[in-house]
């Protein structure tokens, strides 16, 4: 028996993976990651890069992607809360342009695969967050792409109300709507 459950989504293709957590009163103990068992899943991704990021409250990253050398992406938290997305980009997917998002949590230890097609993005919403995720292809800058968190033709609903500010990047709040960028 694996170490995963595997939830399918609305959207083909993104999938929430809840570990399985041992714990005791030492502290716990889980995986995060086995081949064999996402592969089982009809995950069989291979991951090339790792990255984490650590942001305040308010912080919005998204919605981000590259336009060659397309990135899927394993996402978690390790401590603090976000509000995480992702949104298809594959035009010939009955889902193009639908979204779908998740709390993620230290606590609740969930991860989000996005595979390669989707945009993806979070906004922070705990006093701070350390965000990890494992990607299927590297970063290339000349490829770095995006489309503003607030398109109104994805309509995202962020939870964002309790925040005081929405705090971007320069890159992010230049980003264009699909519209604008005919995608």
């Amino acid at each position: 028996m694996g170490q995963f459950n595997f939830v399918k989504t609305k959207i083909e293709g993104l999938t929430i993976i809840e570990p399985k957590v041992f714990g005791d009163e030492r502290g716990y103990f889980m995986e995060t990651y086995n081949f064999n068992d996402f592969k089982a899943a009809g995950l069989d991704m291979k991951f090339v890069q790792d990255n984490q990021s650590k942001s305040r409250k308010g912080v919005l990253r998204g919605l981000h992607f590259q336009n060659r050398h397309a990135q899927g992406k394993l996402v978690r938290v390790l401590s603090g809360e976000v509000f995480d997305v992702a949104v298809d980009l594959r035009k010939d997917s009955p889902t193009y342009k639908q979204w779908e998002g998740i709390i993620l949590t230290g606590e609740n230890k969930k991860q989000f695969y996005v595979p390669e097609g989707f945009a993806h993005g979070f906004v922070v919403l705990s006093e701070e967050a350390e965000f990890a995720y494992k990607c299927t292809d590297f970063y290339y800058p000349e490829f770095d792409a995006g489309v503003l968190w607030n398109d109104p033709e994805i309509g995202i609903e962020w939870p964002i109300e309790q925040l005081e500010e929405v705090l971007l990047s320069e890159k992010d709040k230049n980003l264009k709507t699909l519209s604008e960028q005919n995608l």
